[in-house]
């Protein structure tokens, strides 16, 4: 067996130098593994932070979002509260138009009564006038017939019944009290 001892050495030795480079290989391997694995972690650690910041971010959001879904809500109230408002102010609003029109007629009705009183009252005033005057030239005329009649000698001796009244002058009337 003598012989086969250095062979056997050299293959331990060949053997040996084998698993030094399988080992060396896998050392390497290991290290790349753990340089990728620290890459992984400081990844993880990054992306935990980032899942944080994002839970944070979506507590956020859901409160943000509650708040807007409350603001809708309150507005879409309001809303209906000022879409019955603006139906009565229609309502009101049609409503007043109409009396308006209703008193535009009116005042158009009065409007011509005024021209047609006022046009009235200048034909009136007119007649009034030329009645002032005839009363006037009448009055003259029998102002003139008094004095006439004032500067004729009428002893009232000579009078001997009162003068005839007028419903004895006019024989053809009938007067109201007469028609009994």
């Amino acid at each position: 067996m003598p012989f086969l001892l250095p062979f056997l050495c050299a293959q331990a030795e060949s053997d040996v130098a084998s698993l030094n480079r399988r080992i060396q290989l896998v050392e390497e391997e290991l290290d790349r593994a753990q340089e990728r694995m620290k890459v992984i972690e400081s990844r993880a650690l990054k992306d935990e932070e980032k899942m944080e910041i994002q839970e944070i971010q979506l507590k956020e959001a859901k409160h943000i979002a509650e708040d807007a879904d409350r603001k809708y809500e309150e507005v879409a109230r309001k809303l209906v509260i000022i879409e019955s408002d603006l139906e009565r102010a229609e309502e009101r609003a049609e409503l007043s138009e109409s009396q308006v029109r209703q008193l535009e007629e009116q005042l158009r009705i009065m409007d011509q009564t005024l021209k047609a009183l006022m046009a009235a009252e200048e034909k009136y005033s007119q007649k009034e006038d030329k009645y002032e005057e005839e009363i006037k030239v009448l009055t003259d005329k029998l102002k003139e017939g008094w004095t006439i009649a004032e500067g004729t000698f009428f002893p009232l001796e000579n009078l001997h019944h009162c003068p005839p009244a007028p419903e004895e002058m006019m024989p053809h009337r009938f007067w109201l009290w007469d028609l009994t």
